[in-house]
């Protein structure tokens, strides 16, 4: 779990972190859009070449990336086996009796893998290169034209802030909850399985107490201070959209169009 960086921002300075986060967040949604359009391999060719000039623009590290994709190597490894026991189309590559593995099974496994590696790297860039602050604002900007038809745009963004500021919070939380826990003589990785499964109630009791007395801390702490979500408010930083900003959305556009009219055409 300390491998888990979704929803940490990183205080570097690099032209990702100078961009507007509304340029940012439309930017990741286009990409996002781009990656489940069936474009084939030169489709994921464009996009991971995107992703990695991306990372490279925000000066984090590709282990810093790759560390957000670990966590779903679980995953990706049960996806394998359920198709290679589902797909039997393609050409056969292994036969072992009543086992039989076939190659359509291992490319949609890996197209599955690459997806998911795309979307958690844009994920991640956001959130590494955008304050929590500076993105509650970016969505609620975003959110605003939908006011006018009953979207409490502030609360939506304030949620969705909070929620990607708590991860790495939680998951500190949940480390420390299971060193107590081993301390006590508590094995999470060895012993039969109903002994896991209370090892893992042992560890899901505590963290729930332990979310909801941080929620609730923080629910009074903002009622102390006059947080009122149905007020207006005002801004003492302004979001300022710059050619950059504007030249990075028609890029994430183009190739979005671009995706879409190869495989139109």
């Amino acid at each position: 779990m300390g491998d888990m960086v979704l929803g940490r921002y990183l205080p570097l300075d690099s032209i990702l972190h100078r961009m507007d986060p509304r340029a940012k967040i439309i930017c990741m949604l286009f990409l996002l859009i781009a990656i489940f359009i069936p474009a084939g391999y030169l489709g994921y060719v464009i996009l991971g070449g995107l992703v990695i000039s991306l990372i490279l623009l925000s000066k984090l590290k590709i282990t810093y990336i790759l560390k957000a994709v670990k966590p779903m190597m679980f995953m990706l490894v049960f996806l394998l086996i359920i198709n290679i026991l589902v797909i039997k189309s393609g050409n056969l590559l292994l036969s072992l009796g009543w086992f039989e593995v076939y190659d359509d099974a291992i490319f949609q496994t890996l197209f599955i893998v690459v997806r998911l590696a795309l979307m958690i790297s844009i994920t991640t860039l956001l959130t590494a290169t955008t304050k929590p602050l500076d993105l509650t604002l970016g969505i609620e900007d975003l959110l605003t034209p939908f006011k006018r038809i009953g979207v409490p745009a502030h609360i939506i963004a304030m949620m969705i802030s909070i929620a990607l500021r708590f991860i790495p919070t939680l998951i500190e939380e949940t480390q420390r909850i299971m060193k107590a826990q081993a301390s006590r003589g508590v094995d999470f990785e060895e012993g039969k399985f109903t002994e896991k499964i209370r090892g893992i109630l042992s560890l899901i009791v505590p963290l729930f107490i332990s979310a909801f007395q941080r929620a609730e801390d923080l629910a009074y702490a903002m009622e102390a201070r006059g947080y009122a979500p149905d007020e207006e408010r005002t801004r003492y930083k302004q979001l300022k959209l710059t050619g950059m900003d504007i030249m990075s959305m028609l890029l994430c556009f183009a190739v979005l169009i671009g995706l879409i009219g190869y495989i139109v055409l």
